[in-house]
Protein backbone atom coordinates (compact mmCIF):
# COMPACT_ATOMS: atom_id res chain seq x y z
CA UNK A 1 0.00 0.00 0.00
CA UNK A 2 1.34 3.53 -0.61
CA UNK A 3 1.25 6.10 1.72
CA UNK A 4 3.08 9.07 0.57
CA UNK A 5 3.69 12.16 3.00
CA UNK A 6 6.49 14.58 1.91
CA UNK A 7 7.96 12.35 -0.59
CA UNK A 8 8.15 9.53 2.45
CA UNK A 9 6.65 6.10 1.39
CA UNK A 10 4.69 5.09 4.34
CA UNK A 11 3.83 1.75 3.30
CA UNK A 12 7.32 0.66 1.79
CA UNK A 13 8.88 2.44 4.87
CA UNK A 14 6.75 -0.10 6.95
CA UNK A 15 7.17 -2.70 4.82
CA UNK A 16 10.61 -3.06 4.06
CA UNK A 17 11.46 -2.38 7.88
CA UNK A 18 9.42 -5.39 9.01
CA UNK A 19 10.96 -7.89 6.11
CA UNK A 20 13.99 -6.85 7.08
CA UNK A 21 13.48 -6.79 10.86
CA UNK A 22 14.30 -3.08 11.27
CA UNK A 23 10.99 -2.50 12.67
CA UNK A 24 11.57 -1.65 16.39
CA UNK A 25 9.04 0.56 17.98
CA UNK A 26 5.42 2.54 17.25
CA UNK A 27 3.66 5.02 18.85
CA UNK A 28 -0.45 5.67 17.71
CA UNK A 29 -1.92 8.39 19.78
CA UNK A 30 -4.77 11.16 19.07
CA UNK A 31 -7.54 8.74 17.72
CA UNK A 32 -9.39 10.21 14.64
CA UNK A 33 -12.78 8.89 16.30
CA UNK A 34 -14.26 7.97 18.98
CA UNK A 35 -12.11 5.18 19.99
CA UNK A 36 -12.09 2.27 23.14
CA UNK A 37 -8.73 2.35 22.97
CA UNK A 38 -6.03 6.05 23.40
CA UNK A 39 -3.02 5.22 22.54
CA UNK A 40 -1.48 2.20 21.01
CA UNK A 41 1.82 0.71 20.91
CA UNK A 42 3.60 -1.73 18.57
CA UNK A 43 6.99 -3.26 19.64
CA UNK A 44 9.18 -6.00 18.21
CA UNK A 45 9.65 -8.99 20.05
CA UNK A 46 11.23 -12.14 20.08
CA UNK A 47 8.59 -14.58 21.93
CA UNK A 48 9.04 -18.08 22.00
CA UNK A 49 11.80 -18.04 19.25
CA UNK A 50 9.29 -16.11 16.90
CA UNK A 51 9.54 -12.65 15.51
CA UNK A 52 6.49 -10.63 15.90
CA UNK A 53 5.15 -7.80 17.17
CA UNK A 54 3.25 -7.07 19.91
CA UNK A 55 0.49 -4.30 19.90
CA UNK A 56 0.09 -2.54 23.56
CA UNK A 57 -4.12 -0.94 23.45
CA UNK A 58 -4.49 1.46 26.29
CA UNK A 59 -7.93 2.02 27.26
CA UNK A 60 -6.81 4.54 30.17
CA UNK A 61 -7.84 2.00 32.97
CA UNK A 62 -6.40 -1.04 31.31
CA UNK A 63 -4.15 -2.17 28.61
CA UNK A 64 -4.16 -5.65 26.09
CA UNK A 65 -1.86 -7.07 24.23
CA UNK A 66 -1.87 -8.49 20.90
CA UNK A 67 0.76 -10.75 19.34
CA UNK A 68 0.77 -10.32 15.59
CA UNK A 69 3.25 -12.46 13.40
CA UNK A 70 5.16 -9.86 10.94
CA UNK A 71 2.89 -10.90 7.80
CA UNK A 72 -0.11 -10.00 9.81
CA UNK A 73 1.46 -6.88 11.32
CA UNK A 74 1.46 -4.41 8.12
CA UNK A 75 -1.98 -4.54 6.88
CA UNK A 76 -2.71 -3.87 10.59
CA UNK A 77 -0.45 -0.89 10.78
CA UNK A 78 -1.29 0.99 7.62
CA UNK A 79 -4.97 0.59 9.15
CA UNK A 80 -4.08 2.53 12.28
CA UNK A 81 -2.54 4.96 10.01
CA UNK A 82 -4.59 5.66 7.38
CA UNK A 83 -7.85 5.12 9.38
CA UNK A 84 -7.77 5.19 13.49
CA UNK A 85 -5.19 7.46 14.24
CA UNK A 86 -3.98 11.22 13.23
CA UNK A 87 -0.54 11.26 15.32
CA UNK A 88 2.55 8.11 14.88
CA UNK A 89 5.80 7.63 15.61
CA UNK A 90 7.80 5.02 13.67
CA UNK A 91 11.36 4.44 15.00
CA UNK A 92 13.29 2.01 12.58
CA UNK A 93 17.23 0.78 12.84
CA UNK A 94 17.75 3.50 9.71
CA UNK A 95 15.47 6.10 10.56
CA UNK A 96 12.93 7.59 13.11
CA UNK A 97 9.14 8.64 11.32
CA UNK A 98 6.53 10.77 12.46
CA UNK A 99 3.51 10.97 11.07
CA UNK A 100 0.54 13.45 11.65
CA UNK A 101 -2.71 13.21 9.75
CA UNK A 102 -5.04 15.83 9.12
CA UNK A 103 -8.81 15.70 10.08
CA UNK A 104 -9.43 15.75 6.23
CA UNK A 105 -6.84 12.91 6.01
CA UNK A 106 -3.85 14.64 4.57
CA UNK A 107 -0.68 13.12 5.66
CA UNK A 108 2.82 15.10 6.72
CA UNK A 109 5.38 12.94 7.35
CA UNK A 110 8.87 13.94 9.03
CA UNK A 111 12.12 11.75 8.87
CA UNK A 112 14.71 11.79 11.49
CA UNK A 113 18.22 10.03 12.30
CA UNK A 114 17.69 7.00 14.50
CA UNK A 115 17.52 7.06 18.39
CA UNK A 116 16.78 3.97 19.07
CA UNK A 117 18.48 0.85 18.75
CA UNK A 118 17.02 -2.74 18.84
CA UNK A 119 17.32 -3.86 22.09
CA UNK A 120 16.64 -7.55 22.79
CA UNK A 121 16.70 -9.01 26.54
CA UNK A 122 14.34 -10.45 29.20
CA UNK A 123 11.66 -12.97 27.74
CA UNK A 124 12.74 -11.04 24.35
CA UNK A 125 16.73 -12.21 24.67
CA UNK A 126 17.67 -12.72 21.06
CA UNK A 127 18.95 -16.51 20.88
CA UNK A 128 22.67 -17.41 19.86
CA UNK A 129 22.80 -19.67 16.61
CA UNK A 130 25.50 -21.74 14.94
CA UNK A 131 25.08 -19.29 12.56
CA UNK A 132 24.69 -16.02 13.62
CA UNK A 133 22.10 -13.00 12.36
CA UNK A 134 23.29 -10.13 11.29
CA UNK A 135 26.73 -12.14 10.03
CA UNK A 136 26.60 -12.38 6.44
CA UNK A 137 26.62 -16.26 5.23
CA UNK A 138 26.84 -16.80 1.30
CA UNK A 139 24.32 -19.59 1.04
CA UNK A 140 21.68 -18.02 3.00
CA UNK A 141 22.18 -15.46 0.82
CA UNK A 142 22.35 -17.06 -2.45
CA UNK A 143 18.78 -19.20 -1.06
CA UNK A 144 17.27 -15.97 -0.11
CA UNK A 145 17.31 -16.41 3.66
CA UNK A 146 19.31 -13.22 4.42
CA UNK A 147 20.36 -10.54 2.25
CA UNK A 148 23.73 -9.59 1.67
CA UNK A 149 24.59 -7.59 5.27
CA UNK A 150 23.08 -10.87 6.73
CA UNK A 151 19.83 -9.80 7.94
CA UNK A 152 17.13 -12.73 7.63
CA UNK A 153 14.12 -11.75 6.21
CA UNK A 154 11.17 -12.03 8.07
CA UNK A 155 9.18 -14.52 6.38
CA UNK A 156 12.76 -16.54 6.07
CA UNK A 157 13.03 -16.95 10.00
CA UNK A 158 11.53 -19.85 10.57
CA UNK A 159 13.82 -21.48 7.80
CA UNK A 160 16.32 -20.26 9.34
CA UNK A 161 16.08 -21.35 12.73
CA UNK A 162 15.75 -24.80 11.51
CA UNK A 163 18.58 -24.39 9.91
CA UNK A 164 20.47 -23.68 12.84
CA UNK A 165 18.54 -26.30 14.81
CA UNK A 166 19.89 -28.75 12.59
CA UNK A 167 23.30 -27.80 12.56
CA UNK A 168 22.91 -27.65 16.87
CA UNK A 169 22.11 -31.59 16.61
CA UNK A 170 25.14 -32.05 13.88
CA UNK A 171 27.47 -30.26 16.44
CA UNK A 172 26.16 -32.45 19.41
CA UNK A 173 26.74 -35.63 17.12
CA UNK A 174 30.30 -34.95 16.61
CA UNK A 175 31.28 -34.45 20.46
CA UNK A 176 34.34 -36.66 21.46
CA UNK A 177 34.79 -37.69 17.79
CA UNK A 178 38.10 -37.38 15.87
CA UNK A 179 36.79 -35.55 12.60
CA UNK A 180 39.30 -35.27 9.66
CA UNK A 181 39.84 -34.09 6.24
CA UNK A 182 37.92 -36.17 3.32
CA UNK A 183 34.77 -36.73 6.14
CA UNK A 184 32.21 -38.01 3.75
CA UNK A 185 28.62 -37.09 4.18
CA UNK A 186 25.43 -38.44 1.72
CA UNK A 187 22.22 -36.68 1.91
CA UNK A 188 19.95 -38.78 1.32
CA UNK A 189 16.52 -37.39 -0.50
CA UNK A 190 17.82 -33.92 -0.58
CA UNK A 191 15.21 -31.91 -2.02
CA UNK A 192 16.34 -28.25 -2.31
CA UNK A 193 19.17 -29.30 -0.35
CA UNK A 194 19.07 -26.02 2.54
CA UNK A 195 20.65 -28.68 5.12
CA UNK A 196 23.28 -30.00 2.30
CA UNK A 197 24.39 -26.19 1.92
CA UNK A 198 24.55 -25.71 5.62
CA UNK A 199 26.40 -29.10 6.25
CA UNK A 200 29.10 -28.06 3.90
CA UNK A 201 29.32 -24.85 5.50
CA UNK A 202 29.23 -25.77 9.30
CA UNK A 203 32.33 -28.15 8.19
CA UNK A 204 34.06 -25.48 6.00
CA UNK A 205 33.48 -22.39 7.40
CA UNK A 206 33.37 -23.15 11.24
CA UNK A 207 34.78 -26.65 11.98
CA UNK A 208 37.24 -26.10 9.34
CA UNK A 209 37.29 -29.56 8.00
CA UNK A 210 37.36 -30.34 4.00
CA UNK A 211 34.76 -32.41 3.80
CA UNK A 212 32.57 -34.23 1.22
CA UNK A 213 28.76 -33.98 0.57
CA UNK A 214 26.95 -36.15 -2.06
CA UNK A 215 23.47 -35.09 -2.31
CA UNK A 216 20.88 -37.70 -3.65
CA UNK A 217 17.25 -36.65 -5.10
CA UNK A 218 14.59 -37.83 -7.69
CA UNK A 219 13.85 -34.56 -9.15
CA UNK A 220 16.10 -33.89 -12.04
CA UNK A 221 15.08 -29.74 -12.11
CA UNK A 222 16.05 -30.40 -8.48
CA UNK A 223 19.67 -31.52 -8.99
CA UNK A 224 20.24 -28.89 -11.66
CA UNK A 225 19.49 -26.21 -9.21
CA UNK A 226 21.79 -27.54 -6.36
CA UNK A 227 24.58 -28.11 -8.84
CA UNK A 228 24.53 -24.94 -10.28
CA UNK A 229 23.91 -23.25 -5.99
CA UNK A 230 26.51 -25.32 -5.31
CA UNK A 231 29.09 -24.16 -8.86
CA UNK A 232 28.13 -20.43 -7.98
CA UNK A 233 29.04 -20.71 -4.01
CA UNK A 234 32.40 -22.23 -4.88
CA UNK A 235 31.34 -25.52 -2.65
CA UNK A 236 34.03 -27.95 -4.61
CA UNK A 237 33.25 -30.71 -2.66
CA UNK A 238 29.42 -30.61 -2.61
CA UNK A 239 27.90 -32.28 -5.46
CA UNK A 240 24.19 -33.68 -6.42
CA UNK A 241 23.12 -36.59 -8.11
CA UNK A 242 19.92 -37.93 -9.61
CA UNK A 243 19.18 -41.13 -8.53
CA UNK A 244 16.69 -43.79 -5.93
CA UNK A 245 18.50 -44.38 -2.74
CA UNK A 246 17.59 -48.26 -3.24
CA UNK A 247 20.13 -48.22 -6.40
CA UNK A 248 22.64 -45.99 -4.82
CA UNK A 249 26.25 -47.24 -4.55
CA UNK A 250 29.48 -46.00 -3.25
CA UNK A 251 32.43 -47.27 -3.64
CA UNK A 252 34.58 -44.99 -0.53
CA UNK A 253 34.28 -44.88 2.96
CA UNK A 254 31.00 -42.86 4.21
CA UNK A 255 30.83 -41.45 7.98
CA UNK A 256 27.70 -39.95 7.73
CA UNK A 257 23.99 -40.59 6.28
CA UNK A 258 21.45 -37.88 6.38
CA UNK A 259 18.28 -38.84 5.31
CA UNK A 260 15.02 -36.20 5.77
CA UNK A 261 11.37 -37.41 4.42
CA UNK A 262 12.38 -40.52 2.91
CA UNK A 263 9.31 -41.93 2.34
CA UNK A 264 8.28 -44.86 3.76
CA UNK A 265 10.81 -47.98 3.48
CA UNK A 266 13.11 -45.46 1.75
CA UNK A 267 13.79 -44.17 4.76
CA UNK A 268 14.92 -48.25 6.16
CA UNK A 269 16.84 -48.39 2.97
CA UNK A 270 18.83 -45.62 4.01
CA UNK A 271 19.04 -46.75 7.26
CA UNK A 272 20.32 -50.04 6.03
CA UNK A 273 23.10 -48.80 3.62
CA UNK A 274 24.30 -46.66 6.54
CA UNK A 275 24.91 -49.89 8.69
CA UNK A 276 26.34 -51.92 6.49
CA UNK A 277 28.88 -48.88 5.22
CA UNK A 278 29.89 -48.23 9.21
CA UNK A 279 28.45 -45.18 9.10
CA UNK A 280 29.61 -43.09 12.14
CA UNK A 281 26.66 -40.91 12.51
CA UNK A 282 22.95 -41.21 11.04
CA UNK A 283 20.38 -38.51 11.14
CA UNK A 284 17.11 -39.21 9.90
CA UNK A 285 13.52 -38.00 9.82
CA UNK A 286 11.29 -40.35 8.93
CA UNK A 287 7.59 -40.00 6.78
CA UNK A 288 5.13 -41.70 5.07
CA UNK A 289 5.19 -45.23 7.51
CA UNK A 290 2.93 -47.38 6.04
CA UNK A 291 4.12 -50.69 6.08
CA UNK A 292 2.76 -51.45 9.59
CA UNK A 293 -0.72 -49.81 9.07
CA UNK A 294 -2.01 -53.43 7.76
CA UNK A 295 0.14 -56.07 10.00
CA UNK A 296 0.33 -54.83 13.53
CA UNK A 297 -2.11 -56.53 15.77
CA UNK A 298 -2.28 -56.81 19.62
CA UNK A 299 -5.90 -58.12 21.47
CA UNK A 300 -4.99 -56.09 24.59
CA UNK A 301 -5.00 -53.08 22.24
CA UNK A 302 -7.38 -52.96 20.06
CA UNK A 303 -10.13 -50.87 21.59
CA UNK A 304 -7.31 -48.41 20.50
CA UNK A 305 -6.51 -49.69 16.89
CA UNK A 306 -9.87 -50.21 15.69
CA UNK A 307 -9.99 -46.65 14.89
CA UNK A 308 -8.21 -45.58 11.42
CA UNK A 309 -7.00 -42.56 12.72
CA UNK A 310 -5.15 -44.05 15.98
CA UNK A 311 -3.89 -46.71 14.13
CA UNK A 312 -2.28 -44.77 11.90
CA UNK A 313 -0.65 -42.67 14.71
CA UNK A 314 0.70 -45.97 16.25
CA UNK A 315 1.86 -47.59 13.12
CA UNK A 316 3.77 -44.48 12.97
CA UNK A 317 5.36 -44.49 16.59
CA UNK A 318 5.94 -48.40 15.89
CA UNK A 319 7.53 -48.20 12.98
CA UNK A 320 10.00 -45.35 14.33
CA UNK A 321 10.67 -47.51 17.41
CA UNK A 322 11.43 -50.48 15.67
CA UNK A 323 13.84 -48.30 13.65
CA UNK A 324 15.51 -47.35 16.50
CA UNK A 325 15.58 -50.87 18.27
CA UNK A 326 17.48 -52.20 15.10
CA UNK A 327 19.95 -49.36 15.22
CA UNK A 328 20.61 -50.43 18.74
CA UNK A 329 20.51 -53.87 17.53
CA UNK A 330 23.77 -52.86 14.92
CA UNK A 331 25.62 -50.98 17.88
CA UNK A 332 24.70 -47.50 17.80
CA UNK A 333 23.56 -45.24 20.35
CA UNK A 334 20.00 -44.28 19.37
CA UNK A 335 17.93 -40.98 20.34
CA UNK A 336 14.81 -39.83 18.85
CA UNK A 337 14.40 -36.06 19.13
CA UNK A 338 12.05 -33.27 18.28
CA UNK A 339 12.86 -32.00 14.95
CA UNK A 340 10.52 -29.65 13.03
CA UNK A 341 11.13 -30.03 9.30
CA UNK A 342 11.73 -28.10 6.51
CA UNK A 343 8.19 -29.03 5.06
CA UNK A 344 6.17 -28.22 7.64
CA UNK A 345 4.79 -31.63 8.25
CA UNK A 346 3.96 -33.06 11.51
CA UNK A 347 6.10 -36.35 10.98
CA UNK A 348 8.71 -34.24 13.37
CA UNK A 349 10.29 -37.03 14.88
CA UNK A 350 14.32 -37.43 14.39
CA UNK A 351 16.23 -40.69 14.36
CA UNK A 352 20.03 -39.92 15.75
CA UNK A 353 22.24 -42.61 16.13
CA UNK A 354 26.09 -42.54 16.88
CA UNK A 355 28.45 -45.67 16.28
CA UNK A 356 29.33 -47.11 20.09
CA UNK A 357 30.28 -50.42 18.99
CA UNK A 358 28.67 -51.72 22.45
CA UNK A 359 27.33 -54.97 23.00
CA UNK A 360 24.00 -55.99 21.34
CA UNK A 361 22.88 -58.57 22.96
CA UNK A 362 19.94 -57.15 25.06
CA UNK A 363 19.14 -54.97 22.55
CA UNK A 364 18.77 -57.71 19.75
CA UNK A 365 16.42 -59.22 22.57
CA UNK A 366 14.75 -56.49 23.20
CA UNK A 367 14.05 -55.89 19.54
CA UNK A 368 12.52 -59.41 19.11
CA UNK A 369 10.24 -58.79 21.94
CA UNK A 370 8.79 -55.62 20.55
CA UNK A 371 8.22 -57.60 17.03
CA UNK A 372 6.47 -60.12 19.35
CA UNK A 373 4.43 -57.83 21.07
CA UNK A 374 3.09 -56.32 17.94
CA UNK A 375 2.31 -59.66 16.34
CA UNK A 376 5.36 -58.58 13.49
CA UNK A 377 7.59 -60.71 11.36
CA UNK A 378 9.18 -60.40 7.88
CA UNK A 379 10.14 -57.02 8.14
CA UNK A 380 11.54 -54.85 5.10
CA UNK A 381 14.55 -53.53 7.13
CA UNK A 382 15.51 -57.04 8.15
CA UNK A 383 15.02 -58.24 4.20
CA UNK A 384 16.84 -55.36 2.73
CA UNK A 385 19.64 -55.85 4.97
CA UNK A 386 20.16 -59.29 4.37
CA UNK A 387 19.97 -58.38 0.89
CA UNK A 388 22.19 -55.79 0.69
CA UNK A 389 24.72 -56.70 3.08
CA UNK A 390 25.25 -60.23 1.17
CA UNK A 391 25.68 -57.94 -2.01
CA UNK A 392 28.44 -55.56 -0.35
CA UNK A 393 29.86 -58.98 0.79
CA UNK A 394 30.02 -59.99 -3.03
CA UNK A 395 31.51 -56.83 -3.92
CA UNK A 396 34.12 -57.00 -1.65
CA UNK A 397 34.83 -60.82 -2.35
CA UNK A 398 35.34 -60.14 -6.26
CA UNK A 399 36.49 -56.38 -5.81
CA UNK A 400 33.64 -54.66 -7.35
CA UNK A 401 33.01 -51.43 -6.79
CA UNK A 402 30.83 -48.38 -8.63
CA UNK A 403 31.24 -44.81 -7.68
Amino acid sequence: MSIIGDNLNIGEIIKNSLSENKFIYGVFTTPRAKSQYKKITARAMLIKGNNCIQLEKFTGVQAFHENLAYEDAFDVLINMITNEYRNINIFTEDADYQILVSRKGNIKATQKEPAKKLSLDGHNKKKQYIINENEPCDFLNILGVMNAEGRVYAKKHDKFKQINKFLEIVDDSLTGKNIQDDFTIIDFGCGKAYLTFALYYYFYNIRKIRVKITGLDLKEEVIEFCNETAKKLNYENLKFMYGDIRDFEYKNNVNMIVTLHACDTATDAALVKAIAWDCDIILSVPCCQHEFFDKIENENLRSMLKHGLIKERMSSLITDSLRSLFLEAKGYKVQLMEFISMEHTPKNILIRAVKANRNTRAAEIEYEEFKKFWNLDDLFIEEYYRTFAAAQDDKNNNGNFSD
